[in-house]
């Protein structure tokens, strides 16, 4: 009987325990789906923050999906250059409607601060040249990189020092930063002339041999280059060298993986969170996780050779010195390696991508406003070698051009941060779980700030630098703001410089007749067709 009696009163604190686990794991679930985004959404609402009507867990998911389908049958729609022997003028903000087209509509309906949903997540949109101000000076680490996209970038990504928060991120910071200095460089600018050479070398032998041709025979694609995919190409060459050192041709090898890797997490959904299943064995899954495996144990084995050759100063082994040193890391193997694989992914994303981009976008606006190129180009004779810093410091024009290209094709289109507490922003308290997004081609292109000729290429705008290009600077953001502004935006810079200075010296550049201008969202803005132009020697 005492047996029978212990058993049920068994079953019974074996009920009420699954019952408590049951009622703690609902309670959970619907504070993340509906209580939590209604608070937030809530407190936004109270300080007068309108959007978009909003519906249970699916949020304006629906209604971005629409205006997203909307955008790529008008887009598709439009007439091509290929159906036309006559080339359609090259617009400079009419792209805009295909990236994120909810954003832009919704701004003109709730102005330049609303929210939106995307299910869980809740979004606070902020063009306000005020609020991006304040968001700049915002030093805490309580404001870091949304942790949903962290996490459906890992495989890209990993926890380098992009997508990081709170003490890892200022940890790894702290040891990635000093090794992009000026001082340390300005001594890779003769490596970025070496490959720019290399590839100048080839451009002329492919002159050359169409030359050898005769005009007769000579045709106009005998001269047309895929620029951009040359200038990856050069771009790859630097940062492998600058990194890996004399195992260059290895760390090529792991760039173009991951940039196949990033072909495959290209969504748009991803960015803001819309429905992407990344755990699903998706044929596109199993890709990126492949790919994830390969680009590690590549990565690792070069770590390992670095290792056993320490004379070699290249930026790799550079890092390795600096964590060696570090007492965190020294003292566990796996969390070195981990540091080292995530941030060698970074270093790819961040300086290999974005610089072959913006040179490309450069190459294409010079083409169209040949008087710049001209100027551009004497400007860089007049100054003869450009083997230093000073020399290229020199370069008033040219550094004009490349700001007004990044303020027009920025690589990047979104700056993302989450607040991890309660923050305040101006006037506003923005409750802990918020995202804030500030899409940089609106704030880029805006005529209150820029001026009527908002949308036209006009490099003399920087004439007085950025400071006095427009009436508030800190709405140029191409390499983000605040205490997350890209570590490698004075290596990009100078690379851009020395890559542009020799190609404009040695060829002219003009728009081929088969140019498509249809820029595309890939995690980056890139040409959909390719960067085709017309090269000469000069």
């Amino acid at each position: 009987m005492e047996d029978s009696m212990s058993g049920v009163v068994l079953e019974m604190l074996w009920c009420v325990l699954i019952l408590i686990v049951v009622s703690w794991v609902m309670i959970r679930v619907c504070d993340t789906v509906w209580l939590k985004p209604r608070r937030i959404r809530s407190t936004l609402s109270k300080q007068g923050i309108a959007g978009p009507k909003s519906s249970f867990f699916y949020g304006n998911v629906k209604q971005m999906q629409s205006m997203m389908e909307e955008s790529t049958v008008t887009t598709t729609n439009c007439p091509s250059s290929s159906s036309s022997d006559v080339q359609p003028p090259v617009s400079h903000h009419q792209w805009l409607r295909s990236i994120f087209p909810y954003i832009q509509i919704w701004a003109r309906r709730y102005g330049r601060m609303y929210m939106f949903s995307t299910g869980m997540q809740q979004h606070l949109l902020v063009n306000e040249a005020e609020l991006i101000k304040e968001l700049k000076l915002h030093k805490s680490l309580d404001l870091g990189k949304p942790s949903y996209l962290t996490k459906a970038l890992e495989p890209m990504l990993g926890n380098g020092i992009i997508k990081a928060n709170g003490h890892h991120w200022s940890f790894q910071k702290k040891l990635i930063a000093p090794e992009f200095f000026l001082h340390k460089v300005k001594g890779m600018v003769g490596l970025m002339e070496e490959c720019t050479m290399a590839m100048i070398s080839t451009w002329e032998r492919r002159l050359s041999q169409s030359n050898r041709l005769g005009l007769a025979a000579a045709t106009l694609d005998d001269h047309e280059f895929m620029v951009d995919q040359d200038l990856r190409g050069l771009s790859a060459d630097i940062i492998s060298r600058a990194c890996f050192g004399s195992y260059y041709s290895q760390g090529k090898n792991i760039f173009a993986k991951l940039r196949d890797m990033q072909e495959a997490l290209s969504h748009q959904s991803l960015v803001f969170g819309l429905p992407y299943f990344r755990f699903l064995p998706t044929k596109s899954n199993r890709e990126i996780w492949r790919l994830k495996r390969e680009v590690e144990d590549l990565i690792l084995k070069v770590v390992n050779k670095g290792r056993q050759e320490a004379s070699q100063k290249d930026l790799l082994q550079m890092i390795l010195e600096s964590a060696a040193t570090d007492s965190e890391l020294h003292q566990d193997k796996r969390k070195t390696e981990r540091f080292i694989v995530d941030n060698c992914k970074n270093i790819y994303f961040a300086g290999y991508e974005t610089t072959a981009l913006s040179a490309s976008w450069t190459l294409m606006l010079l083409a169209l406003h040949p008087q710049w190129q001209q100027r551009v180009r004497a400007e860089i004779i007049e100054n003869g070698s450009l083997d230093n810093m000073d020399k290229l410091n020199q370069l008033k024009t040219l550094t004009m051009v490349i700001q007004e290209s990044l303020r027009l094709y920025a690589p990047s289109v979104m700056v993302a941060r989450e607040a991890f507490a309660d923050i305040k922003l101006g006037d506003f308290q923005l409750p802990k779980g918020v995202h804030v997004w500030s899409f940089i081609p609106e704030l880029h292109r805006d005529p209150d700030n820029w001026g009527p000729d908002a949308g036209e290429f006009k490099p003399q705008r920087f004439a007085g630098g950025i400071s006095e290009a427009c009436k508030y600077p800190q709405m140029y953001i191409p390499f983000g703001y605040g205490t997350r502004l890209c570590i490698g935006q004075t290596f990009a810079m100078l690379e851009l410089k020395v890559v542009l200075s020799l190609l404009l010296s040695r060829f002219s550049f003009s728009l081929s007749p088969y140019y498509r201008h249809s820029p595309v969202y890939k995690m980056l803005v890139m040409p959909q067709h390719g960067m085709r132009l017309i090269v000469k020697g000069v």
